[in-house]
């Protein structure tokens, strides 16, 4: 050999025979993956914000360095960083300002928190909260219309101060007599607004006429657009107490179901100045074309700390307020099948749209009437454009009551329920009474089925409709109970997950959901270094002490972003 050819080779040897250290080892615990091919490792080692190696403790020794930093998990368990799949960023932010209404247990206790509130506030100053809702309440209220309480004990309590507050499912918002005389909204009113609204709102009114307070679905915006804009102060402070309240639930990556301009704009300043510390995946409004046809032009943005690539749209209300879009009317309400909320005709031009432009559409769906409509505008946007709809993962977001024929279409359309296990804990006791037996048993939270048709069956919490504890999702998932551990074996016990099933669902299949399964959502060499520590062994623990599980430590691109002292 030539010794120009040995020089040559020198530096190829050379390199090959060393490994740049880890910035950080993580070992001396269980690791679960995520990765059916390797579902648990004894170390993983990370260089900057990727990870490098995946495996048992004998193959770290090439990546250990005198500066690299080891984590001992100390038996804890680490999995992939959790990724809300289906939240509100800026609601989440919104409800650690406002007032919190997720605890109360009746009617009297709401009456008193909005009593101590305006103590503290000035006079025409608006009270806003979320959270409450009247099916899981104690005790019902003396008067009741719709299965609603009526506004005369808090517009006691408020004569000066107009007061909104909503239902803890976001599609219902109750109001003091302040504000509806601000509104405009009185006896002799209400036939001319419900001409405005058309079939997708209703103001609620009594025997006698008058209006009751509640506001349900469009007709929110009659309220909304009377109370003040938050200021460029409170959305920053509300989305970085956001962040944060994802760090400390493990959360490292976030689906933030329906962002408008200046939503946008937020994330993006806070991208710029390194502030963004979880990940964002954003789905679009579409209320402002414009600035919808804005994205069309440009693309979507792909970003491994914001990526903006999805359409949000609604098709029907909730359960709760029966705005949920059935098939059959209510069980407990037969005069009503609740109501579409945009024209199907519309779903299926942003159907279309979105597969021309490269946008994933994501469409809120909970009754049985509203997935077999959207599943049937996806289905003939795909027929129109088969190329396209190879890989659009276009969403159904919740799909929480499907007809059974409908069931098996998710798994033949590519369609992903977007699926908030956590539903089932808190709504199902009450829902039984919305739908009856026999659609409860066949086509309510069918997580199972819908895993057996082939869908990629993903989970989330709604924040702020319910609380961002991933946990408490995960036990719904596994247990189907609710958060008190009842009934004995769970409702539909032949729909629980198992507990591989809700981690994929809470990690790889994501991802997935959001294009990103070839960057994070498992434990394997290349992928993005997130990371989440428990206090215990999820995919093992008791049932019975699995809601005692504690995020320790939330790692972001090999950072350790919140650490539980």
């Amino acid at each position: 050999m030539s010794r120009f050819l040995l020089l040559l080779l020198i530096p190829i040897v050379f390199a090959c025979s060393t490994s740049h250290p880890a910035d950080l080892i993580i070992k001396g615990g269980t690791i679960y993956t995520s990765n059916e091919n390797q579902p648990t490792v004894e170390a993983v080692a990370v260089v900057a914000d990727t990870i490098v190696y995946a495996g048992d403790l004998a193959g770290l020794k090439p990546f250990e360095g005198s500066n690299t930093k080891v984590i001992d998990l100390k038996g804890r368990t680490m999995t992939a960083g959790f990724i809300e799949s289906h939240g509100h960023i800026m609601g989440l932010g919104y409800s650690e300002m406002n007032l919190d209404l997720t605890t109360i247990q009746n009617y009297d206790e709401m009456v008193a928190k909005v009593k101590e509130a305006i103590a503290k506030a000035e006079p025409g100053q608006w009270i806003v909260g979320r959270g409450w809702h009247q099916d899981k309440w104690n005790k019902k209220p003396a008067k009741i219309v719709k299965g609603f309480q009526t506004h005369e004990l808090l517009s006691e309590v408020s004569p000066n101060n107009p007061v909104a507050l909503e239902h803890a499912s976001g599609h219902t918002v109750f109001v003091n007599a302040k504000a509806m005389s601000l509104a405009g909204v009185n006896p002799l009113s209400l036939e001319q607004f419900k001409e405005n609204l058309g079939e997708g709102g209703e103001i609620v009114k009594d025997e006698l006429g008058n209006p009751t307070g509640i506001f349900n679905e469009n007709a929110e915006s009659i309220i909304a657009k009377l109370i003040p804009a938050n200021t460029k102060e409170t959305r920053t402070k509300a989305l970085s107490l956001a962040l944060a309240a994802c760090l400390r639930n493990g959360i490292t990556t976030f689906h933030d179901a329906g962002a408008d301009s200046s939503d946008v704009s937020l994330f993006t300043e806070f991208k710029k100045n390194n502030k963004l510390d979880v990940r964002l995946y954003v789905m679009l409004k579409p209320s402002v074309r414009s600035y919808l046809y804005s994205w069309y032009k440009r693309g979507p943005q792909v970003d491994k700390q914001l990526t903006i690539r999805a359409i949000k749209l609604y098709s029907d209300g909730a359960l709760g307020s029966r705005g949920a879009w059935l098939l059959e009317p209510y069980s407990d309400q037969p005069t009503s099948v609740g109501m579409a909320t945009m024209s199907m005709d519309t779903v299926l031009k942003f159907s279309r749209e979105g597969l021309k432009h490269g946008f994933q559409i994501c469409t809120h769906a909970i009754g049985d009437r509203a997935n077999k409509e959207v599943l049937d505008r996806y289905e003939t946007a795909f027929n129109e454009n088969p190329e396209k709809e190879k890989d659009a993962r276009f969403r159904i977001e919740h799909a929480q009551h499907i007809n059974p024929t409908d069931i098996p279409r998710f798994g033949k359309l590519g369609v992903i329920p977007a699926m908030q296990a956590i539903h089932l804990s808190s709504d199902r006791p009450w829902a039984i009474n919305r739908l009856g037996d026999k659609r409860i048993q066949e086509g309510a939270y069918m997580w199972q089925s819908l895993i057996k048709t082939g869908a990629t069956v993903v989970n989330g919490t709604d924040v702020p409709v319910e609380p961002i504890n991933p946990i408490a999702s995960f036990f719904a998932s596994v247990s189907r109970k609710t958060l008190k551990g009842e009934p004995e074996g769970g409702y539909e016990p032949n729909e629980k997950m198992t507990r591989e099933q809700a981690l994929q669902g809470y990690t790889l299949n994501a991802a997935f959901a959001g294009f990103q399964e070839k960057t994070k959502g498992s434990i394997e060499k290349g992928k993005l270094a997130d990371f989440t520590i428990f206090s215990q062994d999820i995919m093992k623990v008791e049932e019975t002490v699995l809601l005692k599980t504690e995020v320790i430590s939330t790692i972001v691109g090999g950072k350790v972003m919140f650490e539980k002292h």
